[in-house]
């Protein structure tokens, strides 16, 4: 199928994975690591699966100018200038109105996909049919679409997206009009949200044209939109950099979320038909890799494992570990760094990354 020349992504790749630690760290963060054991990082999937039906020339890599070089090394087919630098950390608001705002400029009838760089999406051929037909609700109305995902469990990690369960209000693309966002549930209201049949985890996967995109941020955040907008007319040039260097850290340190999509009235979301996982912590990556026969999963290296079952396994390429005795522990040698904890309380290893700053030094982290 052709490449469309208005369609535009926005990958986001600026954040840390400190839950991934010791792999993940601040200066080579999760997205950037082969997680999987693929042969590719998964900034390169995340690319190679939107560049099947997006133009190589229109994909923008948002990320912290820390790490421009680590980007342009592992996508090589990009021109620097697609690479958007974030001078500091300002959540997600401020950088997709950036991107937005830079995508005007070159092609003011663009229509925009943001998504995380480190998600897996097994389906791909499902998730660009998915995105179409975002785009083409997009090209067609002043609305913006989420791609979510239909629950499995009453996750408490996620935020949820309640729609319009109404056959009537469905449309034949599949898509159902957004009736709001909630925040992330305790437990039991994670359960109630799954009884009633119309919440849907909250992807952080949003489609929509630029043009909505910017009058939302002109009438929900006119601070921001004016602020950005000042430096319109040399987006695109050589003074770009030292507008941005003045001016990105006088911007609000909000979500898109907050800023734009719990104010605006036409959002709609497609329940995705491909399998998704958000790769947050390595349990999570547990769930998406092969096993061995004691339910192991092991990515690099090679183990002898005896008694030892349902363990999360991650190890330099070629290096042999014999491990005896474990059951569901996450184990993961880096050249510096050995960790063995248990997977139940893999959510405590920010607090444990915390710690061995506070007792060996910022270099392990």
């Amino acid at each position: 199928m052709k490449k469309n020349k208005n369609y535009y992504a926005v990958l986001m790749a600026g954040g840390v994975g400190s839950r991934f630690w010791p792999v993940s760290t601040s200066e080579f963060p999760k997205q950037f690591h082969d997680m999987l054991g693929s042969g590719d990082t998964l900034l390169q999937k995340t690319f190679s699966r939107l560049n099947k039906f997006v133009p190589t020339e229109n994909i923008l890599i948002l990320t912290n100018e820390k790490y421009n070089n680590i980007v342009l090394n592992q996508l090589p087919m990009i021109a620097a200038d697609q690479v958007i630098l974030e001078p500091v950390m300002r959540n997600t608001a401020p950088c997709i109105l950036y991107a937005a705002l830079k995508i005007k400029k070159t092609n003011p009838e663009g229509l925009m996909i943001v998504a995380p760089s480190d998600h897996w999406i097994e389906d791909e051929k499902a998730f660009e049919l998915n995105v179409r037909s975002c785009f083409d609700k997009c090209e067609n109305e002043d609305v913006m679409c989420t791609l979510g995902i239909r629950p499995t469990f009453p996750n408490t990690g996620f935020g949820y997206i309640e729609f319009q369960q109404n056959e009537a209000q469905k449309e034949t693309s599949g898509l159902f009009p957004v009736k709001q966002f909630r925040e992330k549930p305790d437990y039991e209201t994670a359960r109630t949200f799954l009884k009633q049949g119309n919440f849907i985890w909250n992807a952080g996967i949003f489609i929509w044209s630029v043009k909505t995109i910017l009058a939302a941020f002109k009438e929900f955040q006119s601070d921001q939109y004016e602020l950005f907008n000042s430096g319109f007319a040399i987006f695109n040039t050589e003074g770009e950099k030292d507008f941005i260097h003045i001016n990105y850290p006088k911007a609000e340190n909000i979500s898109i979320d907050y800023a734009i999509l719990e104010k605006a009235k036409a959002i709609f979301v497609l329940p995705a038909t491909f399998d998704w996982n958000d790769l947050g912590t390595w349990g999570s990556l547990y769930e998406k890799l092969g096993k061995d026969g004691d339910g192991n999963a092991i990515v690099n290296g090679k183990v002898l494992c005896e008694d030892a079952t349902g363990n999360m396994i991650r190890l330099p390429k070629d290096k042999i570990a014999v491990i005896d005795g474990l059951k569901d522990y996450i184990i993961v040698d880096k050249k510096e760094v050995l960790m063995i904890y248990p997977k139940s309380k893999e959510q405590s290893i920010k607090s444990v990354l915390a710690e061995v700053k506070k007792q060996f030094g910022d270099q392990y982290i």
